[in-house]
């Protein structure tokens, strides 16, 4: 039976009172599995995070305890911390707590207002943050996340028969992506940081000037965004299927009853083997195997271990036109931010010290969004190793009787791994319990402010038995504008990325949050709408590098908006009009 509190909940500490779903949603969407917590993320993930604030220049290690509040976990959910970013924004020269907000979390009145204390301020971390900025709006590229990713297609290539691997050899494989976890999150923690000066510059810069609207589309169609490329690889693999007979012959007839399972996925793959399809298939799964819905746990499936989820999005994109070609959208939206720049920097050619600001602001942009997204493909594909090496633990299990099923392998602690390996049969009762408390926690809505009293999880609402007023004709939600434009269309409320059977081209996508499994959807739609997010999350950065407009932060949006009702989503002002039902 469910407790009030998860096996792997934290605590907040004083220093470290607030934690929010703000940009944490499209982090971990689901309840996060005890073995991906405790194995990748209180092991890896959080040690880099604290390195990464270190050596950023915002706090010194022992201003965290053990372990590190970096992060939250309540309810199995992912939260983050409210101080541990606005820090930044006090010790930062020209920063404040509410433009940290304003870059990184919902726009929603329940988060509580910054209160400072005596430890916040700090001259000596304000120069080390004057350095770190002036290293950031240079735009070079930063070189340890090239290197990085170089190790971890290294790794993917260069992996191991796993089938002949003890479980012993499994474990210890996989504790070999503990430190480059903690290495590759270090890292990532500089691009998020670093991902938000050049768009704060361009957005304020264009506001004075009255065009805040363009400089929504000037931090956009940067080029080389690694979430954005999941989606334009999988076009280019659904133009070969349509380019050949046999192969739309092969989709027609495994689609023929809307989708496909595991079965008909490997009677596709061996059907296509030597193919050029096939080649670029395999060239996919090595860039972008380990991606997929929740990909941050390595209990989540992903494009290489239920390669059905591939063929899904390839027989979705097959269907459009060649109207939706990214590459051709990106050559616009590129053309566009281009063209804008230009006529800003004429408008400033006046005033040296704001055009100058200007275009180190613009080219800062463009190579840390990109590395910020970088950072993201670095850090899943060690995640994926983590999780190919227990999913093979998990189907031996299986097989010899020890385990319900293969997923239950994540409900281990890392703290159980040895004795589990001695012994599994003690542990089959207890990991079927926990799978049947995590599958209950999916269930719950996370509150989006977690405190200093965190409610016992009796007192979490149940998504399944929420309410909410749905909208009226002339109604106009708010959002966070996050990519510019405006479009009218129907509304689809979609809720998996791998059912989308309701969006049609030209359709509104309306979800809760994004992650890069969603971008494919992201070619068929006229704009996208999330419940959460802000302009440095997924959906805000693919909507830009695609050119279709999107708003964020929309409190409650699949909820409110009835499936197939017309609306109007205005990605300069934020705004949601509701035209008829």
């Amino acid at each position: 039976m469910l407790s009030d509190k998860w096996i792997i909940d934290r605590t907040p500490t004083t220093r470290f009172p607030f934690y929010t779903r703000g940009n944490a949603a499209d982090v971990l969407a689901d309840p996060v599995s005890p073995l991906g917590w405790t194995f990748c993320w209180e092991s890896g993930i959080v040690l880099g995070c604290r390195d990464g604030f270190v050596t950023f220049g915002v706090f010194d290690a022992d201003d965290y305890g053990t372990p590190p509040e970096t992060f939250g976990c309540f309810g199995g959910y992912f939260y983050n911390s409210l101080m541990q970013a606005r820090l930044m924004g006090v010790r930062m020269p020209g920063a404040s707590p509410e433009a940290i907000d304003a870059a990184y979390f919902d726009d929603r009145p329940d988060v509580p207002p910054y209160v400072p204390e005596p430890w916040h301020d700090s001259p000596r971390h304000a120069e080390k943050l004057a350095e770190t900025q002036a290293y950031i709006m240079s735009a070079v590229i930063h070189q340890p996340v090239e290197d990085q990713h170089a190790i971890a297609l290294e790794i993917r290539r260069n992996r191991p028969d796993l089938s002949k691997l003890s479980n012993e050899e499994l474990v210890a494989r996989a504790r070999t992506m503990q430190p480059h976890l903690v290495a590759m999150f270090e890292q990532h923690a500089w691009a998020s940081l670093g991902a938000s000066f050049g768009p704060g510059g361009i957005l304020a810069i264009a506001e004075g000037l009255g065009r805040a609207e363009d400089g929504v589309r000037m931090i956009g169609a940067v080029g080389n965004v690694d979430s954005a490329n999941i989606a334009t690889q999988l076009w280019d693999l659904s133009r070969l299927v349509r380019a050949d007979a046999s192969l739309t012959q092969l989709f027609d007839d495994s689609f023929a009853s809307g989708t496909i399972d595991s079965v008909t996925a490997g009677s596709m793959l061996v059907k296509i083997a030597g193919s050029r399809f096939s080649s670029a298939l395999q060239t996919f799964m090595i860039d972008h195997g380990g991606r997929a819905p929740n990909e941050w746990d390595p209990a989540a499936f992903s494009y290489e271990s239920r390669p059905a989820l591939a063929f899904i999005q390839i027989d979705r994109l097959r269907r459009q036109d060649d109207s939706a070609d990214p590459h051709k959208a990106h050559q616009r939206n590129s053309a566009e931010r281009e063209r804008l720049y230009n006529e800003f920097m004429e408008l400033l050619s006046g005033d040296p010290e704001t055009s100058g600001a200007f275009a180190a602001s613009y080219a800062s942009s463009g190579v840390w969004q990109a590395t910020r997204e970088r950072c993201k493909s670095n850090n899943i594909a060690a995640i994926h190793e983590v999780r190919v090496c227990f999913d093979e633990i998990g189907r031996r299990m299986v097989a010899s009787g020890h385990l319900g099923s293969t997923e239950q392998i994540y409900m281990l602690l890392e703290s159980e791994l040895d004795q589990y390996l001695g012994d599994p049969a003690s542990f089959k009762a207890v990991l079927a319990e926990r799978f049947v408390d995590h599958q209950a926690l999916a269930l719950l809505d996370p509150p989006y402010i977690i405190g200093m009293d965190v409610p016992p999880l009796s007192q979490w609402p149940r998504r399944d038995k929420a309410s909410t007023e749905t909208v009226k004709v002339g109604d106009v939600l708010k959002g966070v504008a996050c990519s510019a434009g405006e479009y009218t269309g129907t509304a689809r409320v979609i809720l998996d990325p791998f059912d989308p059977s309701g969006l049609e081209a030209g359709d509104i996508l309306v979800t809760l949050n994004t992650d890069p499994s969603w971008t494919p959807l992201f070619l068929a739609s006229g704009a996208v709408v999330v419940n959460l997010g802000a302009v440095g999350s997924h959906a805000s950065i693919v909507s830009r590098e695609l050119g279709i407009p999107c708003v964020a932060s929309v409190a409650d949006a699949t909820k409110k908006i009835p499936d197939g009702a017309n609306i109007t989503v205005n990605g300069s002002t934020g705004t949601i009009t509701i035209n008829s039902l």
